[in-house]
């Protein structure tokens, strides 16, 4: 086991959230129920994110984006149109582990973005330089994602893929520390088209699984 699985299994670990959209809140709302420091931040600054802090509790507080980036764990929560403005702003992605739960869909018009024939995490991948991607969290809905994880008896399957096997093991870890049930989708040429919307398949299931 790895240093960083090891912290992240015992809630050491410090979770950097950059963007608090719906999708950044319901990751934060799963992250400090499992036990987990966050800190997150937005484009307009730790003041404007005060009352969100303040639902969260004891484990969450507001920060820059470079505070944010500066954690172990970065979950980059930002729409499509920013993850690259966003990653550039930030000094060193070097050892960071990114989660990255976007979806490469430009507004207005819900159009796909360019992607030159890759899946969007490769090209998160090449945004991040230094850092371990491992594509997760983009397939639910953010009010499903926020939702209690175990439910009929089963625990609510989040998918993942990535091209490092020890940061796919400490996201694993993590998933498990919040009660859901990850899979394993592979390298992100594979698993990141499976899970990208639109086109792949696995986005909008809401799947269960049953021990």
């Amino acid at each position: 086991m790895s240093a960083t699985e090891l912290i992240i299994n015992e809630k050491h670990v410090k979770i950097g959230i950059i963007g608090a959209g719906a999708i950044g809140r319901a990751f934060a709302t799963q992250a400090v129920r499992a036990g987990y420091e966050v800190v997150l931040s937005n484009r307009h600054g730790p003041a404007s994110l005060a009352p969100l802090v303040a639902q969260l509790g004891g484990r969450a507080r507001a920060g820059t984006v470079a505070e944010a980036a500066q954690a172990e764990v970065v979950f980059l929560a930002l729409p499509w149109e920013q993850v690259a403005p966003v990653a550039a702003s930030v000094s060193s992605w070097e050892g960071r582990l990114v989660i990255d739960p976007t979806n490469p869909i430009l507004l207005p018009g819900f159009r796909l973005a360019e992607l030159g024939g890759r899946p969007s995490s490769e090209v998160v991948a090449g945004l991040v330089p230094g850092a371990r991607v491992v594509k997760a969290f983009n397939t639910l809905m953010p009010a499903v994602l926020a939702a209690n994880p175990r439910e009929a008896g089963g625990q609510r399957v989040i998918f993942y893929s990535g091209n490092d096997s020890a940061a796919k093991a400490t996201v694993a870890g993590l998933l498990q520390q919040m009660g859901f049930a990850g899979i394993d989708l592979g390298l992100l040429h594979e698993g990141g088209k499976l899970q990208q919307f639109p086109g792949g398949p696995l986005p909008t299931l809401n799947l269960l699984k049953v021990a």
